[in-house]
């Protein structure tokens, strides 16, 4: 084992919000973890179009990020013009030097149930240490009665220093109750959002009036257009959990 321990955070970040800080301030904690990078996926290939840019995610998962001295924002998946993966993300950093022991791919445990539906499942959990944080009504401790053929590499964050394969760490912690759809939902209806994510994010999503109803329903009507909301293939391979 080296001293680097990178652990990795995407997602749609349509709009980054608590949550997704507090299962990185989790994991930063429980593992260790020397640098998180913050990944903003482009076409997501699980869920429907994103309403905000890319440009206006990537820009509120920097601002989100201040105060963080180890947390950095990436546009990698932004200018390859592909669905993102995460099994191409992993193969980025492997192509960097970074071997699998030396990444810690974050994520909810609400989305790694759905782990079996990925693309490139169960090779891709030899790419990366897994680092699974509870999320409201997915306690990590349900994990292994969950998912049982994956229990045997399942432990907990103690052993991270120890083991010598990618493993699954199970990380019981709180996290904020909130999703990016609410939170759109909130702001077309002209509900605060204060709370859900940080000042500055909110402040950005105001002055630009990225989920208005008109951003909304622009974005919603589009898709019927094309009808992609009943072509995407059914397999995540996700980047994170939430939108």
């Amino acid at each position: 084992m080296t001293g680097r321990r990178i652990g990795i955070l995407g997602g749609t970040f349509d709009p980054i919000h608590c949550g997704h800080l507090d299962v990185g301030r989790a994991a930063e904690r429980a593992l260790g973890l020397t640098q998180i990078v913050l990944i903003t996926a482009n076409t997501p290939p699980h869920r429907p179009q994103p309403v905000a840019s890319s440009y206006h995610r990537f820009a509120m998962v920097a601002l989100a990020i201040g105060g963080h001295e180890r947390w950095r924002a990436s546009d990698v998946e932004l200018g390859t013009g592909l669905p993102s993966f995460t099994s191409g993300t992993l193969e980025h950093f492997h192509d960097r030097g970074f071997a699998p022991t030396e990444l810690c791919f974050l994520i909810g445990a609400d989305a790694f149930v759905e782990i079996e539906s990925w693309k490139d499942f169960p090779a891709i959990l030899d790419r990366a240490h897994f680092a699974v944080v509870s999320r409201s009504g997915f306690p990590v401790a349900d994990m292994s009665a969950r998912l049982p053929a994956l229990a045997r590499r399942m432990t907990g964050p103690s052993e991270v220093a120890t083991r010598t394969t990618p493993s699954i760490f199970l990380i019981d912690a709180p996290t904020a109750n909130v999703s990016a759809t609410a939170i759109r939902q909130r702001s077309a209806n002209g509900e605060s959002i204060v709370g859900l994510v940080p000042p500055a994010v909110g402040q950005h999503i105001e002055r630009h009036a990225l989920y208005s109803t008109a951003a909304i329903t622009g974005v919603t009507g589009m898709r019927g257009a094309l009808g992609s909301d009943t072509h995407r293939p059914p397999a995540a391979g996700r980047l994170h959990g939430q939108g």
